[in-house]
């Protein structure tokens, strides 16, 4: 059967209007860093400079958390809780309104498929202050006592993989809750969180409630270490993780939350309809590049279909076409930055000397950009560090198992614990798994699928379960 040749439909970058320079966004304005420090931000897929952006060092930090303590003990927190969930509700709809141009600037800064930003990432950011706004005069109702408390000034530091998204995560919940937030995007993805910032003016929220502070590592400390930081939000890797899990232990008053790395197993059994479990896999570690916390990195068949299921999903592989982030027919798009690129390669040599075989669909990368093609490797051991460590990237593990008991015990060794999926006709058997399974989230017969009134946490070092902004 013939393939079909799909033209280019390039998304069209006229919807974004690109500064040629972004300042720090603190107590409702835009202005530069103190010391005038400012960092480039690239797009992945072309490497051509798309903008200038301040770089926050600890004073522009402390002015950050200033404004916030403000905004919280003169406006925020003694604002009456409907009246902030107005705020939430216009910030959305807003939202909603720019969504184009959004997902664009998401798919531009961070090289993800414009149809992932599009239909996916920015539906969601919308959804979770939707949700959020209706939580916020109703939280007495949510089981954390009949008058629960904001905590303060809440400090979050979230990844590049789902910028405005894990934005979302974070602002919506401390925002309906009564707090109020200073937050440092990834260094390499800050357009969207500074574009966000403009709606914030657009929507009137109060000065000082939601500031911006863009900068990388040390930009970060400063604000985790902060005194005048209440709660502190971290998504990122596990090994930052532990550096702000040790730095927040030596205040006890201070809170904090932690969602890290992952290494999921998706769990195919020889009853699970296989075409829809090839659609599963395909979409746990190829969605975004594989750049997911709770990716399906780890594939575990059972023996008796192995070679049914890997001849399925190599032959699917073979239809995803990688190329162009703001092409609408692109399934797979660039990695978000040349460090991260080499961090995948390396692994990817790595599983190869220690005795895996690679595979990859014949795949012609661009000459300009950082990219990797969808790989599969197979003979793979639990000894393996490509089955051990996180990759963050399009590279999927396929191990093999021959009882339940088995997968079981296959999908728990490892240090991680964030998501699993089973895949199976058996609902007794899915409950049997998911019951024994040392995940947050476990999927059944799907993967990858949010929702805001889910919870979403993990076991291990993948971290703390997310939790209220409340003093409870």
């Amino acid at each position: 059967m013939p393939k079909f040749e799909y033209a280019p439909a390039p998304e069209s970058r006229a919807i974004v209007s690109l500064r040629e320079s972004y300042g720090l966004f603190i107590d409702g304005q835009f202005a530069p860093s103190a010391d005038g420090r400012a960092f480039k931000t690239i797009s992945p897929a072309t490497e051509e400079v798309l903008a200038e952006v301040a770089e926050a060092g600890p004073a522009d930090v402390d002015r950050a958390v200033t404004a916030a303590r403000a905004a919280y003990e003169r406006t925020w927190s003694v604002l009456p809780p409907r009246e902030r969930g107005k705020y939430l509700f216009r910030i959305a709809r807003i939202i909603q309104e720019r969504s184009r141009e959004l997902a664009v600037l998401e798919s531009l800064d961070n090289g993800k498929p414009i149809r992932e930003s599009r239909d996916v990432d920015i539906p969601l950011v919308a959804a979770h202050f939707f949700y959020h706004a209706g939580w916020a005069d109703k939280l007495e109702y949510a089981g954390y006592g009949p008058a629960p408390r904001p905590l303060g000034v809440a400090g979050q530091v979230i990844p590049w993989n789902f910028p405005l998204l894990m934005l979302a995560w974070k602002i919506a919940p401390a925002l309906a809750c009564g707090n109020t937030v200073v937050l440092k995007p990834a260094e390499t993805t800050p357009l969207t969180a500074l574009t966000f910032a403009e709606i914030c003016q657009q929507a009137d929220l109060p000065p000082g409630v939601v500031n911006i502070v863009t900068g990388a590592g040390e930009t970060g400390r400063a604000l985790v270490t902060h005194p005048g930081v209440d709660k502190v939000a971290f998504t990122g890797s596990t090994e930052v993780g532990k550096e702000i899990a040790r730095s927040c232990a030596k205040d006890p008053r201070k809170k904090v939350t932690l969602e890290l790395g992952g290494k999921a197993a998706n769990v195919v059994f020889e009853d699970a309809p296989v075409d829809q479990a090839v659609e599963g896999i395909v979409n746990g570690i190829f969605f975004n590049q594989g750049h997911v916390c709770c990716a399906g990195s780890r594939l575990l068949v059972q023996e008796s279909v192995y070679d049914q299921v890997l001849a399925s999903l190599q032959r699917r592989l073979t239809t995803l076409r990688l190329g162009d982030p703001l092409d609408k027919n692109t399934d797979v798009g660039a990695i978000n930055s040349a460090a991260q690129l080499a961090k995948i390669r390396e692994l990817s040599e790595v599983g190869e000397a220690e005795g895996a075989q690679r595979w990859s669909p014949p795949c012609e990368l661009p000459v300009k950009g950082f990219w990797f093609p969808p790989t599969v490797f197979t003979g793979v051991s639990q000894a393996h560090r490509i089955a051990r460590e996180e990759i963050f990237g399009p590279v999927l593990s396929v191990l093999t198992f021959r009882t339940p008991a088995e997968a079981v015990e296959k999908a728990n060794n490892t240090p991680y614990g964030l998501s699993a999926g089973v895949w199976t006709d058996k609902g007794s058997r899915i409950l049997w798994m998911a019951s024994r399974l040392r995940a947050g989230v476990v999927w059944a017969n799907t993967f990858n699928k949010f929702d805001p009134s889910s919870p979403f946490g993990g076991y291990k070092e993948s971290g703390h379960g997310l939790e209220a902004y409340l003093d409870v």
